[in-house]
């Protein structure tokens, strides 16, 4: 998952192979992310969050700062509102006049799941919303005051070299497109024996949630969906000229995710895992901070449910808490919002994916250590309980969780892991000095799609999330009348079971980086085994 694309990336954690991580989002070689990674501990196991929660910590250590202090001085800040059904429908009018009472102002309210996004400068706003008839739970979405939108600079991925252009095009076969060749991902998850079969069908869309893609991209203009893409920046949905596009100077990291999933086989640049569906940008990070708040991630699951998206695809985790912790109320409400939206998006026949993290961590502990959160104010360090606390997307119930291999089938260096959390595995790249992959491929990274026409190199499992997605939309393609649940259930029953690997010690230090827990057909590094593409289209 990504902490965050060069999102995913928030500070970056340079690793001793010269890659910095963009958390969920991926590693750019050589480069530094424009967010820092996602921290040395990570969160909760896959399960979902509960109604009922055990006392977990209390104080500062456990839920973070508080949100009154930001707004204290009469700053805007944003909320979410979520309401409780009355006889099968949500009873929003009333809990509308009392946001009103309380100070604020209704921006947008999705009354098909009953979630209200509100901005008011009342510093008491979520405590006296709380407690409205109807309210089921509300909180601060952000520790930090609304402010404008700039373009800051995102460094990009290594792009990829006039020269290796040139020795990809002279090595591809018949078929393949020029720079398949480099692309070792495809044949590990057998996607080029699958596209002899089927390149999937242009009515299955994937919607990549995410920093945006650039549509006029050769490799992605013959696959993109106009009408299922929207910017939902602030938690409105917008698609006013392209608004689902990068910026200048955004980050590139929703163009690399598209890439992966359905770049065109059109005989020149890279090949997608899918490369015959439609893809859709939702826009859904801050192009000044790369930050994913609630609100657009709430708005981009719903679209994607109301425009007959098939697939989501998220590589991030929701900011500003790497863990919410439905013991802390406002994060509760975060937990709320964005886990009906899921659902929602799930029941209209989604298939959500997501990515489970890059900070090496296991995820299946009773506690971990969060030192980034918040990540849009002051950081304070606190310890979670995974049974309470929960990373979101990616460990809402129903959302399959990616962790990542490299070009020896190991997992990644910097894949988060747990049993019980990871439900299936997929190409994400690592460090060439620790899995080379075999000739033609010279990069351990994955290739894919940038902005402006151009192809660039990644790692994280920001990138294997994408490969699953893919996957996913080659079953609905081959079985459009499956539901989300079906799809699923033959995304997990074909994929090819991958045994521990113990000891894992990846860098050969002599020293064990991680321990893999389970048997064969289900365990904590690789889940139920790594994606197929050949079956998913022959069955």
């Amino acid at each position: 998952m990504t902490r965050h694309p060069a999102p995913l990336g928030r500070r970056v954690l340079a690793l001793p192979l010269g890659v910095a991580v963009v958390s969920a989002l991926a590693f750019l070689p050589g480069t530094a992310a424009a967010q820092p990674d996602a921290p040395p501990a990570a969160g909760p196991p896959a399960a979902g969050p509960s109604g009922s929660s055990a006392a977990g910590p209390s104080g500062p250590s456990a839920a973070g700062p508080s949100v009154a202090a930001a707004s204290a001085d009469g700053a805007a800040m944003s909320y979410v509102v979520n309401v409780r059904k009355s006889y099968g429908g949500w009873i929003s009018q009333h809990v509308k006049k009392a946001i009103a009472k309380a100070g604020g102002k209704v921006v947008i309210a999705y009354d098909q799941i009953g979630v209200i996004v509100v901005h008011s400068a009342n510093p008491d706003f979520a405590r006296t919303i709380r407690k409205a008839k109807g309210v089921q739970s509300a909180g601060a979405t952000r520790t930090a005051p609304l402010s404008a939108q700039s373009d800051d600079a995102v460094e990009e991925a290594r792009p990829l070299s006039a020269r290796e252009a040139a020795a990809a095009a002279g090595a591809a076969a018949r078929g393949q497109d020029e720079l398949e060749p480099l692309q070792w991902d495809l044949p590990a998850v057998k996607a080029d024996r699958a596209h002899k079969v089927s390149l999937g069908s242009p009515k299955v869309t994937v919607g990549v949630l995410d920093s945006g893609v650039d549509d006029t991209h050769p490799d992605i203009a013959p696959n993109f969906d106009k009408k299922a893409s929207a910017s939902c920046l602030g938690g409105v949905p917008t698609q006013k000229d392209g608004a689902w596009r990068p910026v200048p100077k955004e980050s590139d990291h929703g163009m690399h995710v598209a890439g992966t999933i359905a770049a065109a086989k059109n005989g020149t640049g890279i090949t997608g895992v899918a490369p015959g569906v439609k893809v859709a940008s939702l826009k859904v990070a801050e192009p000044a901070t790369g930050l994913y708040y609630t609100e657009a991630v709430v708005c981009g699951f719903v679209w994607a449910a109301e425009h007959g998206v098939d697939v989501t695809n998220s590589s991030y985790y929701t900011d500003p808490w790497l863990f919410n912790c439905r013991t802390d109320p406002d994060q509760r409400a975060l937990v709320d919002a964005v886990g009906r939206a899921s659902r929602y998006a799930e029941r209209k026949g989604a298939v959500n994916v997501a990515a489970a993290g890059n900070a090496k961590t296991d995820l299946a502990q009773e506690t971990l250590v969060d030192t980034t959160s918040p990540n849009d104010s002051t950081p304070v360090e606190r310890t979670i309980r995974t049974a309470d606390c929960f990373d979101l997307p990616s460990q809402l119930p129903g959302v399959v969780t990616v962790s990542s291999t490299g070009a020896k089938g190991l997992k990644s260096s910097f894949s988060n892991y747990g049993k019980g959390v990871i439900d299936i595995t997929a190409p994400g790249g690592d460090s060439t000095a620790y899995q080379k992959p075999q000739p033609p491929a010279t990069s351990g990274l994955i290739l894919s799609t940038l902005p402006g026409g151009k192809f660039g190199y990644k790692a994280g499992t920001s990138m294997a999330s994408p490969h699953a997605a893919g996957v996913a939309a080659l079953i609905k393609s081959s079985h459009p009348k499956a539901s989300a649940a079906r799809v699923k259930a033959l995304l997990y029953r074909q994929a090819d079971a991958v045994p521990c690997a113990n000891p894992y010690d990846i860098d050969g230090d002599g020293k064990v980086d991680a321990v893999c827990e389970g048997g064969k057909n289900r365990n904590g590094f690789y889940g139920v085994g790594m994606i197929d593409a050949l079956d998913a289209v022959r069955n």
